[in-house]
């Protein structure tokens, strides 16, 4: 056991500080805190793609919904831009219901995006809020902050019902 947590701890201690010489004791001594403060880092944060899962953040009835097609063409989706999910989850008694085809627009990602004053802004979770084929949002109310690149997307309808833009 002790062999097993020493090759997983070298490997990663090896990734992080470029292949210096770490042993056991000095890994489980100071650099523990290193490897556990960059674990987010090490994950691989990407677009929006097909089969992502998204919690939904307004008041139309659906709780969580995947991603089936990014629009425009793209690989993957950012912030702001439309795609095609499948409604996994709903509540009983909302407007939308579970396995219906709906429309969305990406109002929290986990992928970093670079502003132009140099800050980047970035989300703990993938978020969307669901519209219609106009772009009118199908809820009442949104959930959560969402970011002022909205704007320039042209969904200025979902940053006046939002609560807190950031």
């Amino acid at each position: 056991m002790a062999a097993g947590l020493a090759s997983k701890w070298s490997l990663v201690g090896r990734s992080l500080l470029g292949g210096l010489n770490n042993n056991l004791s000095s890994l489980l001594g100071t650099s523990n805190g290193i490897t556990c403060s960059h674990s987010l880092s090490l994950q691989q944060r990407t677009f929006i793609q097909m089969r992502t899962v998204l919690k939904v953040v307004d008041n139309s009835g659906a709780k969580k919904v995947m991603c089936i097609q990014a629009l425009k063409g793209k690989k993957g989706a950012r912030l702001g831009d439309t795609i095609i999910a499948s409604v996994k989850e709903a509540h009983p008694n909302g407007k939308v219901k579970k396995g219906k085809v709906v429309y969305g627009v990406v109002v929290r990602a986990a992928m970093q995006r670079g502003r132009c004053d140099g800050s980047e802004v970035k989300f703990d979770d993938n978020a969307v809020v669901l519209v219609d084929k106009q772009g009118q949002p199908i809820g009442t109310r949104v959930f959560g902050p969402v970011p002022h690149e909205l704007r320039k997307k042209k969904h200025v309808k979902i940053l006046t019902l939002a609560g807190h833009i950031a």
